[in-house]
């Protein structure tokens, strides 16, 4: 999830066992930077090479394995602040010992993984055992029901120094993310069932909440080497929003001119692996391939991320491409589908 989505889960299980020997500030700061830390991996990437970031994005600093490497770290980092001089004129109070800090880290960092594996994108949570990007599609990437009353309850435990506040924050987060599952067994009940009304049979399903709400879900299956997406609204009642259909990718019928031993074959192959093989050629550019499970509408096909190839150099490395902000009919349709 977002940084901050992070930073307020990581300070509110640390601040929920902070207890009477600390403070809640310490333990907001420390669990929610340590809460943050696994997104450091981000740093890992190589204008020559532009896959390598996804590669290694939610990878070893995201598994299970690492949690207590990746708190040692972390504890390491806050004890070479704590002996800065503006740290001490700023928190002169602050006498915790590297036992009490590494606590801290650890519970703030072993959010991280587990709650990244909450959405969509995929987590290595059993590296180096596994590479399987695991994605329980329970909450979108951002989400201000889930963050903003976590950050609310944490920052009232500071000012009133009160463990009980931030136990209610870290509890209200788990029962969030617990009812999240329910609303994916309602959309994939919907996908379902959508395809049975089509006549369709479905090799794979996908569910997944669009952005920033819990109502409007993005649903996906594959028939008959096609991808169908549309969108279902989940409250009191189950409505469909119709959308639209592409051609799964097939390299031998849409790049015949691409050769298997090239490095754009190879780049290809890392693209399928992050993307969980959900890719198709894009419909305005016969070189563009594009990650199909996601779109700012979520009924929509319209690529935030994908890989450009060059027929002239197969043999470089593959662009990566990603839109950042939506154009504004799509923001306009999007909230008109929330709202």
């Amino acid at each position: 999830m977002d940084p901050l989505s992070q930073a307020v889960l990581g300070a509110s299980l640390s601040q929920s066992v902070a207890g009477k020997q600390t403070t809640q500030r310490s333990a907001l700061v420390i669990g929610g930077l340590a809460g943050m830390a696994a997104d450091l991996d981000v740093l890992i990437r190589s204008k020559a090479d532009p896959l390598l970031f996804l590669e290694f994005h939610r990878q070893f600093t995201h598994s299970l394995f690492f949690i207590p490497f990746g708190a040692l770290l972390s504890t390491l980092f806050f004890l070479f602040i704590m002996k800065t001089t503006w740290f001490q004129k700023k928190w002169p109070t602050s006498k915790l010992s590297f036992a009490k800090i590494y606590f801290f880290s650890f519970l703030g960092y072993a959010t991280h993984g587990l709650l990244d594996a909450c959405t969509s994108y995929g987590t290595q949570l059993f590296w180096p055992f596994s590479d399987e990007r695991i994605a329980w599609n329970v909450v979108s990437i951002i989400d201000p029901l889930f963050t903003l009353p976590v950050l609310i309850l944490i920052v009232v435990a500071v000012y009133k120094n009160n463990t009980r506040y931030a136990q209610v924050a870290f509890a209200y987060a788990v029962l969030f993310l617990s009812l999240g599952v329910l609303q994916y067994d309602r959309a994939i009940t919907a996908v379902q069932q959508l395809a049975d009304q089509r006549g369709h049979q479905t090799q794979r399903v996908l569910a997944k909440p669009s952005f920033a709400n819990r109502h409007v879900w993005k649903i996906m299956y594959e028939h008959n080497g096609r991808y169908y997406v549309d969108a279902v609204k989940l409250t009191n009642d189950v409505s469909y929003i119709a959308g639209t259909s592409i051609q799964k990718l097939d390299i031998k019928r849409d790049l015949p001119w691409l050769q298997n031993n090239t490095q754009h074959a190879r780049d290809i192959e890392r693209f399928r692996w992050f993307s969980d093989d959900y890719l198709a050629i894009s419909p305005n550019d016969p070189n563009f391939i594009m990650d199909v499970r996601y779109s700012f509408v979520p009924n929509q096909i319209k690529w935030l991320w994908g890989i450009k190839l060059d027929q002239r150099n197969p043999d470089s490395h593959v662009k990566y491409s990603i839109q950042s902000r939506p154009d504004k009919e799509s923001t306009k349709q999007f909230f008109e589908l929330v709202f």
